[in-house]
């Protein structure tokens, strides 16, 4: 008898996902095109997405209503800094809806959005883009394989 495998720990899912904004505008989706795959934990799906995948197997579909705060997160006022307009004199000209990038204190890049430009204070939005908004995930598995990390050689 062959063991049905269903998606969770120690397992790498293939699949085909659409995520859409609760007026139904399609945001990303692989439907009609090749699917994408994941390996359980390895962090390139929000937790909200993977844990909607819990338990499912090749062959099922499932559309899931996430809250803002299990997708994108809640939007968070905090996240939106000003600069005094001599910060971006490299830039000839700023406008509303132009992103940037930003070093973080780990040494990274964090995108930034400019959410207004007044005479001497430059706003920039550091929220996703995404944030406090409600999505619809809709998935279909296509594959639940096992998978285990390569273990590490030991020499004796």
């Amino acid at each position: 008898m062959t063991e049905i495998l269903r998606a969770g720990p120690d397992t790498r899912i293939t699949l085909h996902f659409a995520v859409r904004l609760m007026d139904g505008t399609e945001l990303d989706s692989t439907f009609g095109g090749d699917p994408a795959a994941f390996v359980w934990g390895d962090e390139s799906l929000l937790p909200g997405f993977e844990n909607a995948l819990r338990g499912l197997k090749a062959g099922d579909r499932r559309s899931v209503f996430l809250e803002a705060n299990k997708a994108f997160g809640d939007y968070n006022d905090d996240n939106v800094q000003h600069f005094t307009r001599s910060t971006f004199a490299q830039y000839d000209t700023l406008e509303q809806g132009m992103v940037l990038s930003f070093a973080d204190a780990a040494g990274g890049e964090l995108p930034g959005v400019i959410s207004k430009v007044e005479d001497e204070w430059v706003y920039v939005d550091f929220n996703h883009p995404l944030a406090g908004r409600d999505l619809t995930f809709e998935v279909e598995i296509i594959a639940v394989e096992r998978y285990a990390p390569e273990q590490p050689v030991t020499l004796n």
